[in-house]
């Protein structure tokens, strides 16, 4: 029985035992192996198939798959376009997932293909944390894909994350703080330190802080929307210092100007070799052979094994980021505020710093005392005047 125009048609071809549907969308006939042998499963595949053709939802499938090099490109771009991320950092992850996936077809990807590279990483040295780094990149490339129209990529593989010790360490305390500034011999630099130190924000939010965002009369400091990792804006009051410094910075300046700019008034994009020569010179960083872990003066040549270009242990900028965090809240600033100032979006990621404030550590020890003492027989009534319960006098037996 000959089927009415438009709903489409299921056969066999000859020798197979799977159902192939056929319909047609703009005018193109379409056909797709079901790989089903159960006729009415086949049915509703079609009929599935033909409502998605009414509604405008359905998207034929590519005839050319997609290679994971050509998703790449395209989230570059896409990133490119839309200020998204550091420029450099999706190209970083790519140096090394390209070698091993670029030519491939992400129809072809596999959990096997990507534990194969997890190994191979680890063969190399890299951290867990810099393996996750680039594997979200890949899924990232991957999901960007799915979500085309028509999709790039049907299904995206599982891929395993890497367990990782995310806990931020890394802390600037007030003496050794002191002596950053000492040695900070630029103003631009010691007001880089001082701003990073009180607010905990972020190296690109400050390099990119412009002069109509500081207001000397309301001693406030603003940072727009859409300027922020997390997208939000924030607004901070300036403590004394703080306004000494940016009055110096913002001195003569159009209010597009940047307030960080050495003395030719270019704007500071990178300093990191400011930055490592500033903390080896206040005893917080030093320099050590690549290859022999030797300690080598900055830029000269080891002793050891003759090798150049010592690499770099010691204090980073991100520490300032930490230790503002934790000053703040050795301040007994409540951690909701905290965040607000700093730009944590979440609790979690805060707590990703493990600090706790000194005022609620010592809060939290005279409440257990005092439970202690009033709850067990074993510890003694409680002293306001020292933080050890009084112990409770005991009658000593003589055998």
């Amino acid at each position: 029985m000959s089927r009415r125009r438009g709903t489409g048609s299921i056969f066999r071809k000859p020798g197979c035992a799977t159902w192939v549907i056929q319909f047609y969308k703009d005018g193109k006939r379409i056909r797709e192996a079901t790989g089903l042998t159960d006729r009415a499963a086949a049915q509703r595949r079609l009929t599935t198939r033909l409502y998605q053709v009414d509604k405008n939802e359905f998207a034929a499938r590519d005839r050319k798959p997609v290679r994971i090099e050509e998703l790449f490109v395209a989230l570059k771009e896409h990133n490119l376009s839309n200020r998204k991320g550091r420029p450099r950092e999706l190209p970083g992850r790519w140096r090394h997932l390209g070698p091993q996936f670029g030519a491939m077809l992400a129809v072809n990807l596999t959990t096997d293909d990507v534990r194969h590279y997890i190994r191979q990483r680890q063969q190399e040295g890299a951290s867990n944390a810099t393996i996750n780094r680039e594997l979200a990149a890949l899924k990232r490339m991957l999901n960007f894909g799915r979500q085309s129209t028509p999709p790039k990529v049907r299904v995206v593989p599982y891929i395993p994350m890497l367990k990782e010790n995310n806990v931020r360490t890394g802390f600037v305390e007030d003496e050794a703080f002191s002596r950053l500034t000492a040695e900070a011999s630029e103003p631009w630099l010691r007001t880089f330190l001082e701003l990073a130190y009180s607010y905990g924000w972020r190296r690109a939010e400050l390099l990119g802080l412009r002069v109509r965002q500081v207001d000397l009369r309301a001693h406030t400091i603003r940072l727009d929307v859409g300027s922020t990792k997390n997208g939000e804006g924030r607004e901070v009051a300036m403590t004394a210092k703080v306004a000494e410094l940016l009055q110096l910075a913002t001195s003569g300046k159009a209010a597009e100007d940047f307030v960080l700019t050495r003395e030719d008034r270019k704007p500071v994009r990178d300093f990191r070799k400011a930055w490592r020569n500033l903390c080896e010179r206040a005893a917080l960083g030093s320099f050590a052979c690549r290859a022999c872990k030797q300690p080598v003066p900055k830029g000269g040549q080891c002793k050891g094994c003759g090798a150049r270009r010592p690499t770099y242990h010691g204090l980073i900028v991100h520490d300032l980021r930490r230790s503002a965090a934790k000053a703040l809240r050795a301040a007994s600033v409540p951690e909701s505020v905290v965040m607000a100032m700093g730009g944590w979006k979440t609790p979690a990621m805060f707590r990703r710093y493990a600090i706790v404030s000194a005022a609620d550590q010592r809060a939290a020890a005279e409440k257990q005392e005092r439970d202690r003492a009033e709850n067990s027989p074993y510890f003694g009534p409680y002293s306001t005047d020292t933080a050890t319960p009084l112990a409770p006098a005991r009658d000593v037996k003589v055998q």
